[in-house]
């Protein structure tokens, strides 16, 4: 029977199974690394070449760890099948060693109690005559027999049953032991499972975030592409607004000009009509008569206020023609070429009075002695303004004309166009000027029907300029500094200043445009080319009124740029309208133009107010 401790070897395999636990362990612990690492790995954006790196790092990391994961589960399934295998065919083995071991021990009892049973018997049988006692024990001998054979079947089913009893544990801690490796594998997957899950999930994070970084990116290409898109819209309503305004302030000049030619038309009425009252009433007082005076009076007063009010229309100062408009960029051009680029307004009338625009000839200079290309004839527009715009500079020289504004120069050398340079040095010397009645005489010289003698008020008609009223008033330097819009480099402005070169020529500009009126011999407004000096000026003459007043027309605006108080730059005021200063410019972007700023505005720093 104690042979049957043998189960003892059962213990030492359950020692050896300490192995699967120890690789359960190893594998938890694989997996509780591959999940730090994963989570470690994370990036919510990838938005540098760094964070790339560690994107595909972190990749490579998630795939190793799901193959360790992987592996470790085939190797614990396995190990397990493997381990099972062997423990059913180690626990078979024992139970037939057992069985073997047993079956021997029994025979042997059996055979013992036989033996002994047949020489208790035979021994019986030998005595059995000799005595009578003898034969009375016998049956207590039987009786003993018995119990010997029955102690030893006994002990025989007794050695069965421990054996299968033995068996039968054996067999149930091989069945227990089973289960636990089996457990154990199978708690062995569910890890490696859950390590698969966070591996996944970890992938699935990854993903996600460069699904968030692309997203990010996608929407910053966006916002740029739609500030990009704004900014082009933004740059061409302000292009649209600066063209609209451009129109506006050409528009509000032509009829500042109709007005100051229909204002001029108006003044020469009335010169008539006070002519006409005067001559009237002359004849009235020659013949007695004080009741018709007054009549004529009241009549001449009456006719002098429809000539104001109602008959201006008629006597408006006339537009150049659509086909002299065209010519506009080739008669600045050799304006400036030929030194009188302030005079473009008086070059157009004179076109549109000798051709309207129109023909190969528009300058009708023909017959001018600077004509070497074409003795037939011009034919060629172009050269015709050439050549015509130099004669006529030639001309305005001649007479002495000095400015835009000094119509009895101009007038003089109109004159000396149509009919020669000699009628300039004949007028001169025998009148000290031009007339109109001097103008019939020289024609008379010449055959009577010599030229055109109404030269210069036809010409003047279409010549704006030449209608503005002299004397004091805003509205004249307005006007004048108007006439130099499209100068560029400020060269007549600068030079007549007294520089030798280009310099920043804004207040160049003013004090040319005030000398062009007069008003600097009257002490109205400064001759200066340095910004602060036209302020000082102006305050010291009490004059001055800060940026929050609200100017008039030939106000002088001064401007500080970077709204510190100084002075950077000068113009004119030619209007206000709704809360916004208009103002025509020299040195602006290097050319004479308009510009428009709200009232008000930072970039004003003050206004001078001559005292026209």
């Amino acid at each position: 029977m104690g042979k049957e401790i043998k189960t003892r070897e059962v213990k030492k395999d359950i020692r050896v199974l300490d192995k699967a636990g120890t690789a359960a362990e190893r594998i938890r612990e694989a997996t509780i690394r591959t999940k730090d690492a994963a989570e470690c790995s994370q990036s919510p954006q990838e938005t540098s070449a760094n964070d790339y790196a560690v994107n595909r790092t972190s990749d490579y990391a998630d795939r190793a760890a799901h193959g360790a994961a992987r592996k470790i589960q085939n190797q614990s399934r396995s190990a397990a099948q493997k381990v099972k295998a062997h423990w059913a065919d180690h626990m078979a083995e024992s139970v037939e060693n057992a069985r073997a071991e047993a079956e021997p021990g029994v025979r042997n009892i059996g055979d013992e109690v036989r033996i002994k049973t047949r020489e208790r018997v035979n021994g019986m049988v030998k005595a059995k005559g000799s005595t009578e006692p003898s034969i009375k024990a016998l049956p207590e001998k039987e009786k003993n027999i018995r119990q010997s054979i029955y102690s030893a079947a006994k002990s025989k089913r007794a050695a069965q049953t421990g054996i299968e009893k033995a068996t039968k544990r054996t067999i149930k801690t091989s069945d227990q032991t089973g289960r636990l490796r089996i457990k154990t594998a199978s708690e062995a997957r569910k890890l490696g499972k859950n390590s698969i899950r966070t591996v996944k999930a970890s992938k699935r994070a990854i993903k996600s975030g460069r699904a968030t970084a692309k997203t990010a990116r996608e929407s910053s290409r966006a916002a740029a592409k739609a500030s990009q898109a704004a900014a082009k819209a933004a740059v061409k309503t302000s292009q649209a607004s600066a063209k609209m305004a451009v129109k506006a302030s050409q528009a509000a000049t032509k009829a500042a000009i109709t007005t100051g030619k229909l204002a001029a038309k108006v003044t020469a009425t009335a010169a008539k009509a006070t002519a006409a009252v005067g001559k009237a009433l002359a004849s009235a007082i020659a013949a007695g008569g004080w009741v018709v005076v007054l009549i004529l009076v009241i009549i001449v007063l009456f006719g002098g206020a429809l000539c104001l009010v109602g008959a201006g229309n008629a006597n408006a100062v006339e537009p150049v023609s659509e086909e002299v408009q065209a010519y506009e960029p080739l008669i600045t051009k050799y304006a400036r070429e030929h030194g009188i680029q302030e005079y473009v307004e008086l070059i157009k009338a004179v076109m549109m009075q000798e051709s309207g625009g129109r023909g190969g000839d528009p300058m009708q200079c023909s017959e001018c002695g600077y004509n070497d290309q074409y003795p037939g004839g011009i034919t060629d527009p172009e050269y015709s303004i050439n050549i015509g715009i130099r004669y006529l500079a030639d001309c305005l020289h001649a007479a002495g004309v000095t400015s835009p504004m000094d119509l009895e120069h101009i007038k003089l050398g109109l004159q000396g166009y149509n009919f020669g340079a000699g009628y300039i040095t004949w007028a001169l010397e025998n009148y000290g000027g031009y007339t109109q009645t001097n103008a019939q005489e020289f024609a008379n010289l010449h055959g009577g029907s010599y030229g055109d003698v109404s030269y210069v008020p036809n010409v003047l008609r279409y010549y704006p300029f030449g209608r503005i009223p002299t004397g004091t008033g805003n509205s004249n330097i307005v006007n004048v500094a108007a006439s130099q819009i499209g100068n560029v480099g400020g060269q007549p402005y600068w030079s007549w200043y007294g520089f030798s070169g280009r310099v920043e020529w804004c207040a160049c500009f003013v004090s040319w445009c005030a000398d062009q009126c007069g008003y600097i011999d009257a002490g109205i407004i400064p001759k200066f080319s340095y910004v602060p000096d036209g302020v000082a000026y102006f305050q010291s003459k009490g004059q001055w009124q800060d940026g929050s007043y609200t100017p008039k027309a030939g106000d002088i605006i001064f401007f500080t740029w970077g709204g510190d108080g100084s002075a950077d730059h000068v113009g004119f005021v030619e209007n206000v309208i709704d809360g916004t200063v208009n103002t025509i410019e020299g040195n602006t972007t290097d050319s004479c133009a308009r510009r428009s700023y709200p009232l008000g505005g930072y970039m004003i720093l003050g206004y001078g107010c001559p005292a026209y």
